[in-house]
């Protein structure tokens, strides 16, 4: 059963989910980040994916000087997206019900206002609706030089848009009390995930909720090798991501959606849950009745020549 909307919000309370994994060369300047906050209060969880260096022992440090409540955990060594799951688990379970949540990276850092000014986007909107608040960022080389915005999204955000491409920057995302019910209700039905915040772009739009997305950047973000996914706005960068699509990777991240989605399918809204099977169905159908269909579903990208793609790929079943 999916709840949404049930918890009563008693404080501004901000928990902070951060995976950790070998991230000593950038820590400090996330953790400062964290400190410089103008929203208060934060709980921060830090998940520790196994580091070899240096991470664990300025997470402790961190801690006890902190004057938040700080909780580290094992990460269960997965990857990224699993530990983000994981941390999540470990919230449906715990004493405490969060009531806000905000997502970390170990190598951005924030913004002073970053929380302030999504706590009052997200309460901008009725609280009985689950909202989920992301941003566009700076993005920077690894040391935080060359600043550079990253896209903007001129397209609204919707279900036909989560479907084939994630808009929601994980690192930027802050959940309101009512995505988080939901969020906590699914992450357990859930096994695997592409990345966590595109299943969340998707589980909380196909429910019918909301998101918000800033047109001013929250963070700074570090663009390089080792983002899966990453900001394709570059040359370079879209060339990568036409190979993904030709060496069959988007059709591998779509099975890996929809299986998520279906199985914590009565949380959507029935118009989105039937959209997904069809979604689902399209690589089976005979091209003329898979162009129709493909038609017929809206799906978008938030760029025309993103859009293109999308045809190309359901022409030679590459989705």
């Amino acid at each position: 059963m999916f709840l949404a909307g049930t918890n009563k919000v008693k404080d501004d309370l901000v928990h902070i989910l951060m995976a950790v994994f070998n991230g000593a060369g950038t820590l400090p300047a996330q953790l400062d980040s964290f400190k410089a906050q103008t929203h208060r209060p934060w709980h921060m969880v830090a998940s520790d994916d196994g580091s070899h260096d240096r991470s664990r022992k300025l997470l402790n440090e961190f801690r006890d000087e902190a004057t938040s409540d700080v909780d580290i955990i094992n990460g269960p060594k997965r990857g990224a997206a699993a530990n983000f799951l994981y941390m999540l688990r470990h919230l449906s379970v715990s004493d405490a019900t969060p009531r806000w949540i905000a997502f970390a990276d170990q190598d951005d850092v924030w913004l002073p206002d970053k929380l302030e000014r999504a706590i009052a986007a997200l309460k901008s909107g009725d609280p009985t609706v689950p909202t989920l608040y992301c941003s566009r960022t700076w993005v920077t080389d690894h040391n935080l030089s060359a600043p550079r915005l990253s896209p903007p999204r001129p397209r609204a955000p919707d279900f036909r848009n989560a479907l084939v491409q994630n808009i929601a920057a994980g690192n930027t995302i802050v959940l309101n009390p009512a995505a988080v019910d939901l969020v906590l209700s699914a992450v357990v039905l859930v096994d695997d995930v592409v990345v966590h915040d595109w299943w969340m772009y998707q589980l909380i739009s196909g429910s019918g909720g909301r998101v918000i997305h800033d047109d001013a950047p929250s963070l700074l973000y570090r663009q390089h090798a080792q983002n899966q996914i990453g900001v394709n706005d570059t040359a370079r960068a879209r060339w990568r991501r036409m190979i993904q699509l030709l060496r069959g990777d988007f059709r591998t991240w779509n099975v890996t959606n929809v299986t998520a989605l279906r199985a914590t399918a009565t949380a959507l809204h029935p118009k989105h849950r039937a959209t997904l099977e069809r979604f689902a169905n399209l690589p089976t159908l005979p091209l003329v009745h898979r162009l129709a269909q493909f038609r017929r579903l809206g799906l978008y990208r938030q760029t025309f020549g993103g859009t293109l793609t999308l045809w190309f790929a359901v022409v030679f079943k590459l989705v």
